[in-house]
């Protein structure tokens, strides 16, 4: 086995190269499984294909950050970008997250010049400045219920025990940063708006919020991030509760994502809803996803669960209903995307618990350090992040495949879904079509 450009690659049956006894009749290697004798292996830190993130750091370490690599040159590009993303997930924001203090400072090291994109890796970095490895001495040699602590010594055979290492939320430092720039791309190529909410926290439930209208000032307006300000009050009031018996909860986090065009996502195994799937439960703490209907679109019959097509007053196609959540045989439909992502109770309680030593021997643990009693409020815009580098990345893939031969306007079909805004590049392109036909 040998690495390079980030990827492990295993010759079958060897780990070196085929000597010159092995050769078949005119020099030809043996067959091998993939064509050229090469297995490309992920590690698990980097995401996407065109848009490619790769995160670094750890929660007790020097600090944490991200690799972009993909962005296209001469995007408006400035700090406070990705500042403003990164305040929205630090801990000690209110006394519903982890008292840890840190104030999530941003540098970007590389790929902005002038405050445009270069078309070269972006690399950012945030420093740790509050850290408390003392507060883990207790967890060195038992594992935390529900925790990667178990997991992680089982596949590497070491962890870290501070913080948790990689599996610590902080981690989703990158990749907030990352979806901020994601997010720029998306905005000014299409008019892409991203909101996410918290929709419920254990069995206090906001139903009433409306997909086509919540607006990121709804969501800000209180410290639990959900937009109807009388649920709000009763799921702060059920997590005050929580915090204070040395417990924790969970819930769940609704996301939509407004103005993206029709035709994002391929078919079979990279349909757009699948790589949603993979990166929202890629989140730490995240345990179920669902898109438009979800579950309880399998009460309702075929005829009561599609969606029926009309054309608009700008004659454009579009559906009636949206219980498909805006995505339909694994491509966007040009109508608002919706999903939504179960968040389990935080795992570190400062309850005491059964649990094994590193050697096996039972024993009991109180967790200790800082922890947020729901990890929902900060959630949501990690949520937000993974949308945006799963559109991001299908954006561009749409634009390499199906850009360089565009259909005859007398053969294509009807539009579908909404016109982009104005003021896009995707909205001036369709306003020049329009004006050629």
């Amino acid at each position: 086995m040998f690495v390079t450009g980030g990827f492990a690659h295993c010759t079958r049956w060897r780990t070196g190269p085929w000597p010159r006894s092995s050769a078949l009749p005119g020099g030809r290697r043996p067959a091998v499984p993939g064509g050229v004798g090469r297995l490309r292996m992920g590690v698990g830190n980097t995401f996407g294909r065109l848009f490619r993130v790769t995160t670094f750091g750890e929660s007790h370490g020097a600090g944490v950050g991200v690799v972009i690599d993909g962005c296209p040159p001469r995007l408006p590009l400035c700090k406070e970008d990705v500042q403003g993303e990164l305040r929205r997930r630090r801990p000690g924001q209110s006394r519903l997250t982890t008292p840890r203090s840190e104030d999530d400072d941003a540098e970007i090291l590389s790929g902005v010049i002038d405050g445009l994109t270069t078309g070269t890796p972006i690399a950012m970095l945030v420093r740790n400045k509050d850290q408390r490895s003392g507060d883990y001495d207790a967890m060195a040699l038992r594992y935390r219920p529900s925790h990667a602590d178990a997991t992680y010594d089982a596949k590497y055979g070491i962890r870290t025990v501070a913080g948790g290492g990689r599996s610590s939320a902080r981690e989703t430092i990158g990749r907030v940063a990352a979806g901020a720039v994601a997010r720029k791309v998306l905005q000014r190529y299409a008019g892409v708006e991203i909101v996410a909410y918290v929709r419920s926290v254990k069995d206090v439930a906001a139903t009433a919020v409306d997909p086509e209208s919540v607006t990121a000032a709804d969501v800000e307006s209180n410290m639990i991030r959900c937009p109807d300000a009388a649920v709000a009050e009763q799921m702060i009031a059920l997590i005050d509760e929580i915090r204070k018996s040395g417990n924790s909860v969970g819930g769940v986090v609704e996301c939509v994502a407004r103005n993206v065009p029709a035709g994002w996502g391929s078919p079979v195994f990279d349909k757009l809803e699948a790589d949603l799937a993979k990166a929202l439960m890629s989140l730490p703490a995240s345990k179920a996803f669902e898109v438009g209907s979800g579950f309880a679109g399998t009460l309702l019959t075929g005829h009561e669960h599609n969606d029926p097509f009309y054309r608009g007053t700008d004659g454009r196609t579009r559906t009636a209903t949206n219980r498909s959540g805006g995505i339909q045989g694994g491509i966007s439909n040009g109508e608002t995307i919706v999903l939504r992502v179960a968040f389990k109770p935080t795992s570190t309680i400062g309850r005491e618990q059964d649990t094994v030593t590193r050697t096996g021997e039972e024993t009991t643990l109180r967790g200790k350090g800082r922890h947020d009693p729901c990890v929902l409020p900060r959630a949501v815009p990690m949520v937000e992040a993974m949308v945006a580098l799963v559109l991001v990345d299908h954006l561009m893939q749409h634009q390499a495949q199906c850009s360089l031969f565009p259909s005859d306007s007398a053969h294509a079909p009807n539009a579908l879904g909404k016109a982009a805004p104005a003021d896009t590049v995707l909205g001036a392109q369709q306003r020049a079509q329009r004006i050629n036909e």
